[in-house]
């Protein structure tokens, strides 16, 4: 027997407070004896309160090392309703078979970095504090150092237009380069000083540097990639009327998930209006569940203002065949 909802308490005194915790459950709906993946464990947010929600099964996975030795930690508090699971959300169709799980009936993803690792100074997410000049959530590969320290100036600016979508990434490109032949970047300090001396601060009161640190998270994760490989892994392990849900805090991330739902959930309207010689669309392998992409209600936006760029959007499997062919590594 499920237990009552749990809504969100902007009184309650928690260090991380899941971003659209409320509508995660609403879409998700986790039910007794269900199989969950929380895609992207990050604090445990959402995977406590999908556990303390209905008791179901829950997989969490995360890259991240300090992820997951909090997600070891909180097995012990649900008596084998937890599984922790090291690696790429983006891999989880080849990653959850190792544990004996070939299909599931839910999926939740929060993409982009989450709060935990920008409070921490020593990982170099955040301009705010000064720290080495990392940006790995698996702590493994090039760093965003290694990165601006040796690419070529283009790719630099590439990098920055196209993922922190920068109009000055070839300014905070050549200043990088102009710098670093004096002293190579070694901390966030250094690289949020070289932005803000070329980049104005906009009116909004954004810092100049935003645009640039995410930029390189985005490119030294592969954050796109990443989210594009799990979509695709998620309609290939969801059972039929499993519910895949996913927040996104940057238009970057949320055009990437409203084309993939687009695409596989279909436009009704559209399946009679062929021209002859038209070839047949794809037929739809989802269904949508939010027409629109929800975001966070009055009550939460003032207790948590990271709350205020949250979408979730969110489609439910049907019983027709995945779309793509996954590939080896949970590529597709």
């Amino acid at each position: 027997m499920t237990t009552s909802p749990l809504l969100f308490d902007p009184s309650a005194p928690a260090p991380h407070k899941p971003v659209l915790l409320r509508e995660v459950l609403e879409y998700l709906k986790p039910a007794e004896g269900e199989i969950i993946v929380d895609g992207t464990f990050g604090a445990g947010g959402y995977s406590r309160a999908i556990l303390d929600h209905a008791p179901c099964t829950l997989y969490g996975i995360d890259r991240d090392p300090s992820a997951v030795e909090t997600g070891t930690k909180l097995a012990a508090d649900y008596n084998g309703r937890f599984h922790m699971v090291e690696g790429c959300f983006g891999d989880m169709a080849t990653l959850l078979p190792t544990h004996g799980v070939a299909q599931v009936d839910g999926i939740v993803l929060d993409i982009g970095v989450s709060s935990m690792q920008i409070d921490q100074a020593d990982r170099g997410f955040s301009f705010r504090t000064d720290g080495p000049l990392d940006m790995r959530m698996s702590m493994s590969g090039p760093s965003a150092a290694d990165f601006i320290n040796t690419a070529d100036e283009e790719d630099i600016a590439n990098v920055i237009y196209r993922f922190g979508e920068e109009r000055a990434s070839r300014k905070v490109a050549h200043k990088i380069v102009e710098m670093r032949a004096e002293t190579p970047f070694t901390s966030t300090g250094q690289l949020a000083s070289a932005v803000r001396s070329v980049v104005r601060k906009s009116k909004d009161g954004i810092d100049p540097a935003t645009r640039t640190f995410q930029g390189l998270r985005i490119h030294v994760n592969d954050e796109l990639g990443e989210l594009d490989r799990a979509l695709n892994a998620a309609e290939a392990i969801l059972k039929p009327g499993g519910r895949l849900v996913v927040v996104t805090f940057h238009s970057l991330e949320d055009r990437l998930v409203k084309t993939f739902f687009k695409e596989r959930c279909g436009d009704p309207r559209k399946q009679s209006r062929r021209l002859p010689g038209e070839p047949e669309a794809a037929k739809p392998t989802f269904s949508t569940l939010s027409r629109k992409a929800v975001t966070a209600e009055k009550d939460e936006l003032r207790a948590n203002p990271r709350a205020r760029s949250a979408k979730l959007r969110a489609a439910a499997r049907n019983d027709l065949p995945a779309t793509a062919t996954l590939k080896a590594g949970g590529t597709a």
